[in-house]
């Protein structure tokens, strides 16, 4: 029996308010003030004073792709075949799920979790640029991914497959329960999914005793292949008209077993040595997360509460074999893993109040964050199986950071003037753990401000005014005090006296909309202090030791825009592109180099529908640039989508990814102790067909 339609209504804003469809969820914010909706892409823009929405919840490419294939084919994003990211042009970039952070992408393993999650499930995402106060931006742009959940009475449900190239594949399902009070909803999908790599990298230096110099080169090829399971679960539950609760869980675990086959060359002098390294796994990684949420709302005042805890661990086997062709020589063996921990746990509460002044909000923000790493490397004896640890390369830490966090905003409406003001107070508080190194706790604190303003020109036209400042905490892996091993060539060490790195960004723009054709344009500026940058040298075995120190500088200065055009019903076109300066100051053995270079980034879209066709294309391009005491190469890709509805619930969808093949990356380093050149190839051309059934 359904809810009378007035108590249904207010039942549903309850619900909203605690998962947060158009703002973050949980986050006391200021309520999204009149947006200009405009046809984009492939569905609807929603252009507001500190964020902008694409809904994506219809986007052909998602039904077979992944949340990765869905960021790329957000306007102002691009995303490289590895999983780099970048929002108009800034490659410090935060991932969000449903408005909270995730253990899953806070660390390296966000790319993979990328890649290897269902797009189908994602409703809209959120860019934004200069995050408000509301929010723990840790010094970069922010992608919030809203996940979908139907909330129309009744039951729903989907199913999806798809097959690919290369013996790849994917199922899932999701549905819906919509009864009175309460709304449950789930998901189940598996991925058989899988990369293409190629490398190639070149070193030359000196050895730091002096004598001839070395070169060593080394290529490989590897198709990962990952078999990838998940699953969600959450409800909705509305206790009276003026509270809810919402439970949610999900889970994750994927698998690989790539065999890693990397020929490697060291030339001193005369004498060549040449083997191959050959490794073949396995890799693991499984990850879970639950959120328990509080709503009240009544007379204008919202009050909200979460609890949230996510986990991941991970192994990565780094056993290998050396099998030596000149000179030659027994086979090496050795044995060698990275195990990895890493659990978040946090708790929130926001109040927001309107008035006829405008409206207010603050909110508290605790956050413990904790990461475990354990390395082992040992020489296995062939004969007896034997294992003689590797002192240098066996280790353990923990690194374990809490935050604690206040915030404040008012939004002002006055006439055509629009203003968000906000400040966030931020204390943390770092423990780092090794065995035989006692490491005393770091404390840091700042109060960052920001600023967004719009001004209304015109109903078709606007000015805003963005500001903000924060403070990007070390990443953990980045303070190890030990050696790493990373390859036969390469080892890594971090620095536990790592500062946070300091970041204001500023952005001033106008956006139009004027029928058919809307637009933005924008300038920006950004700056970085304490900038944590690789430190090199070499060491005895002609092994190259990368580490990290504060100490460099970062400025940028450039211009965005963005254009979509709807010719008429059945046609639509867009584009945005930008342009940038770049100067970079980084720290080198012999003093610090000052590098400055050009950069740009330039995304096209096209959609076309007829009957029961759909056509889009998507094209991205990035130009190359200059990187700390180097450069990189271009890339670019192209993607076509069809979707051709074969009756009112099923759909057929073709993928073609990467037309062109030109994830391609090129990279070369020139540092006083070294220089390096390669590249890396991740083949992302693909083709995918599938099915969408739909259900209710």
């Amino acid at each position: 029996m359904s809810l009378p339609l007035t108590r249904w209504c207010r039942v549903q804003a309850v619900l909203l308010a605690v998962v947060g469809v158009a703002a973050p969820p949980l986050r006391a914010g200021p309520p999204d003030p009149a947006t200009v909706t405009v046809t984009a892409k492939k569905a609807q823009v929603a252009r507001k004073i500190d964020k902008t929405v694409y809904d994506v919840s219809n986007l052909p490419r998602a039904a077979n792709g992944s949340a990765q294939d869905v960021l790329q084919s957000t306007p102002e994003v691009s995303v490289s075949a590895d999983g780099r990211m970048a929002v108009k042009g800034n490659a410090n970039v935060t991932v969000l799920i449903d408005g909270k952070p995730s253990a899953m992408l806070s660390g390296a393993e966000q790319a993979v979790a990328l890649q290897t999650m269902s797009g189908a499930d994602i409703a809209s995402v959120e860019v934004i640029t200069n995050p408000s106060a509301a929010y723990q931006a840790n010094g970069g742009a922010i992608l919030n991914i809203v996940m979908k959940r139907q909330r129309k009475p009744g039951t729903h449900g989907q199913l999806q497959g798809s097959v690919a190239d290369q013996g790849l594949w994917n199922i899932g399902g999701s549905g819906d329960l919509s009864r009175k009070d309460l709304s449950l909803y789930g998901s189940l999908s598996s991925r058989h999914d899988g990369t293409l790599k190629y490398r190639q990298s070149e070193v030359a230096w000196h050895p730091p005793q002096g004598g001839p110099s070395v070169q060593t080169a080394q290529t490989s090829e590897v198709f990962v292949r990952r078999l990838v399971n998940s699953a969600a679960l959450g409800l909705d539950l509305a206790l009276n008209d003026t509270d809810g609760l919402s439970l949610s869980g999900r889970y994750n675990a994927r698998h690989s077993r790539p065999r890693l086959d990397v020929l490697n060359l060291i030339r001193s002098g005369a004498t060549d040595t040449v083997f191959h390294r050959i490794s073949e796994g396995p890799n693991e990684q499984a990850d879970h997360s639950a959120t328990l949420s509080y709503s009240h709302q009544e007379r204008g005042t919202a009050t909200r509460a979460m609890l949230q805890h996510s986990a991941t661990t991970g192994l990565i086997d780094k056993s290998y074999s050396d099998v030596f062709i000149a000179p030659e020589r027994a086979t090496d063996y050795s044995h060698g893993a990275t195990r990895t921990t890493r659990r978040l746990d946090q708790a929130t509460v926001d109040w927001t109040r309107s008035g006829q002044q405008g409206q207010w909000g603050l909110g508290i923000d605790l956050q413990r964050k904790s990461d475990a790493i354990d390395n082992f490397q040992a020489a296995v004896d062939p004969l007896t199986g034997a294992e003689t640890p590797a002192p240098d390369t066996t280790n353990r830490y923990d690194v374990q950071t809490r935050t604690s966090a206040g915030y404040l905003t008012y939004l002002i409406k006055r006439g055509q003037w629009e203003v968000l003001l906000g400040g966030r107070a931020e204390r943390y508080a770092l423990d780092l753990r090794a065995l035989l190194q006692p490491i005393p706790t770091a404390h840091w604190q700042a109060f960052n401000p920001s600023l967004h303003l719009r001004y209304a020109l015109s109903e078709t036209l606007d000015l805003t005014l963005h500001y903000r400042r924060s403070l990007q905490m070390p990443d953990p892996r980045d303070l190890n005090p030990y050696r790493t091993y990373i390859d036969a060539q390469n080892v890594s060490r971090g620095n536990p006296a790592l500062q946070p790195q300091r970041l204001q960004s500023w952005e001033l723009g106008t956006n139009t909309d004027a029928g058919p054709v809307s637009g933005s344009l924008a300038l920006f500026y950004r700056a970085s202090t304490g900038t944590v940058t690789d430190a090199h040298s070499v060491e005895s075995g002609n092994v190259l030791l990368t580490s990290k120190e504060n100490g460099g500088q970062a400025h940028s200065q450039g211009i965005t825009g963005a254009l979509d055009w709807k010719l008429n019903a059945r046609l639509q076109l867009g584009l945005d592109l930008g342009a940038y300066r770049v100067k970079l100051d980084t720290p080198d053995l012999t003093g610090p180099v000052r590098q400055t270079g050009n950069a740009g980034y330039l995304n096209l879209r096209a959609a076309y529908s007829a009957g029961g066709n759909e056509l889009s294309l998507d094209a991205h391009a990035t130009t190359s640039g200059v990187a700390p005491l180097g450069r990189y190469g271009a890339t670019s890709n192209v993607n076509l989508t069809w979707k051709h509805t074969l009756s009112p619930t099923l759909s057929l969808t073709v993928n073609a990814n990467d037309l062109f093949d030109g994830s391609k990356r090129s990279y070369a380093t020139d540092a006083s102790s070294y220089r390096q050149s390669g590249f890396d190839h991740f083949v992302a051309r693909r083709l995918y067909v599938g099915l969408v059934s739909k259900f209710k």
